[in-house]
């Protein structure tokens, strides 16, 4: 019987090693393909998203950026996808936003109601930190589902998805998303500190840093969340 709490031994130190290796083979020597993936990364990301689906299908070393037609449309598939995963939080943000406007409103003629509308702006940002990390654990196992099948709907099999995640574990899941976010912010301050240097020496090669450095991040994402979900759990 599958423990959904469970915390199973997974190795994250050889998981970010391989990811972060996996990133660096696919862009540093071959400046062709790097090339390839920033104008990917140009072009909206949509060719980059569908390049990432590559990825998710366990493709490895990374693949040559070719088929251009099917990366778009993949790509597209992919952001339709993300933008119906990110429809409650859409939702619970709008009425958010309303409330705390309402409360700015009203704070000009009845403190009492813009108290109201302040408490209410808060449950709804609340619970619209609670709705996006919970859609961020299913998407990521949806999108993942997507990539390995090829049907939109395997991205919001809710049956499929709590069931692949009872088996990599709650717990490991958890732990591993925490993992991937301190990464995020240690690469995060590193470019930071670059960017800055870069904007003392000239303001626009800040932009051009981080078009740079998206997609390799982005290969990063997709390959460390790849090695999760095929850790132990089977692919769909």
């Amino acid at each position: 019987m599958i423990r959904y709490y469970e915390v199973k031994r997974m190795d994250f130190g050889n998981i970010l090693g391989d990811a972060f290796g996996y990133a660096k083979d696919s862009v540093i020597g071959k400046w062709m393909q790097w090339l390839l993936l920033i104008i990917a990364t140009i072009l909206l990301t949509i060719p980059l998203l569908g390049y990432s689906l590559k990825v998710f299908r366990g493709e490895k070393p990374a693949p040559e950026v070719t088929g251009w037609g099917t990366l778009i449309i993949d790509g597209i598939k992919y952001a339709i996808i993300a933008i119906i995963w990110a429809i409650p939080c859409l939702i619970i943000l709008f009425f958010g936003l309303s409330s705390l406007f309402a409360a700015i409103v009203a704070g000009q003629m009845d403190p009492s109601a813009a108290l109201a509308f302040a408490s209410g702006a808060i449950v709804y940002f609340i619970l619209f930190v609670i709705i996006a990390v919970v859609t961020a654990l299913l998407a990521r196992i949806g999108i993942i589902r997507f990539a390995r099948t090829g049907s939109m709907g395997e991205a919001f099999n809710f049956g499929e998805i709590l069931a692949t995640i009872g088996k990599i574990g709650w717990g490991s899941y958890i732990i591993a998303w925490i993992v991937f976010i301190i990464a995020m912010v240690v690469i995060a301050i590193v470019l930071g500190i670059i960017g800055m240097i870069c904007g003392l020496i000239f303001a626009p090669l800040i932009i051009l840093v981080e078009i740079i450095v998206a997609a390799p991040i982005t290969l990063f994402e997709a390959r460390y969340f790849t090695l999760v979900y095929d850790s132990v759990a089977a692919p769909a």
